[in-house]
């Protein structure tokens, strides 16, 4: 199979998937649940997730690994089936996307805090090196290391997988807008310094995921680009940012109001475009058409 960086040399516009905790909780995943431990137990359901998106038209299917490490799957008491756990979240998606379609195995934040001295460099690094390796035995094509905040964790788990395994590494942060209306991660991290220091760090592709609807993901996209030109860079914006109804959260930007937006987000010069919190099938289905019609101009 072709690799992802040959893909992306290509040129266009790659579409990748939705969110996946939106529509595991659509299936009914219980608040406190553990998201992951539906890859063993509840393994249909997983896949048809997977699916969903293979046919709304994405060419880049994530994994339900999000939570996966041994040290987030330790809060539920799941720590020594991490590598099975992992190994089948990537083999689900690997079933459902073919030959023709690529695996971003998800490599999520652990919650611990490194500066506080929720745990130990060493400790973090074992598990991510944990969770890579056996995302590359189940089948994923690249590691996605996302919605991360904190520069120390996100190069361990760069670290790991590129030490670890021979796959291309992404790595996506997530930011917010400060009083001062720049973009910050919660742990004061810059767009341009994200950008510096995870390419030098060795990031074959960068982006940014979570904390804002389409407008913010075009905003850093469009601050990430004018500092960096080549690196190939990734964008999954929320369906807004999240409402408090009726004692739920709702994403209030639907499929046709984030689509609209599709092609000012590809002007920024973004290579890989997707979802994430409170987006779905639907979502990727109209993307794929604005990218299909802006390509075609």
């Amino acid at each position: 199979m072709r690799s992802i960086m040959e893909r992306l040399g290509r040129g266009g516009v790659m579409l990748a998937d939705g969110a996946w905790g939106t529509l595991l909780h659509e299936m009914g995943l219980r608040p406190g649940e553990c998201p992951e431990l539906w890859n063993i137990e509840r393994r249909d359901k997983v896949a048809k997730i997977a699916e969903k998106y293979v046919l709304a038209g994405a060419e880049i299917i994530g994994t339900n690994s999000f939570g996966a490490s041994s040290v987030k799957l330790g809060m539920y008491g799941l720590d020594t089936m991490a590598e099975e756990i992992n190994i089948e979240a990537a083999r689900i998606s690997k079933e459902a996307a073919g030959t023709e379609r690529f695996v971003f195995g998800s490599m999520g934040p652990t919650g611990k805090i490194l500066m506080m001295g929720d745990i130990s460099s060493e400790e973090l690094f074992k598990s991510f090196v944990e969770q890579a390796k056996a995302l590359q035995s189940g089948g994923a094509d690249v590691l996605l290391i996302e919605t991360m905040t904190a520069s120390d964790e996100a190069l361990l788990a760069l670290n790991a997988a590129k030490e670890n395994t021979s796959l291309p590494v992404a790595v996506c942060f997530t930011f917010d807008k400060t009083a001062n209306n720049e973009y910050r991660t919660i742990m004061g991290v810059s767009p341009v310094e994200f950008c510096h220091n995870m390419v030098s760090a060795g990031a074959d592709i960068i982006g940014t995921n979570c904390g804002n609807g389409m407008q913010g993901i075009i905003e850093i996209c469009r601050e990430i680009r004018n500092y960096n030109k080549e690196i190939p860079l990734m964008a999954q914006a929320n369906a807004g940012m999240p409402e408090y109804r009726d004692g739920k959260s709702i994403f209030p930007e639907g499929p046709e109001e984030m689509a609209s937006k599709i092609d000012a987000l590809i002007e920024t010069g973004v290579n890989i475009i997707g979802g994430c919190c409170g987006t779905g099938p639907a979502h990727i289905k109209l993307f794929a058409e604005r990218i299909s019609n802006f390509m075609q101009r």
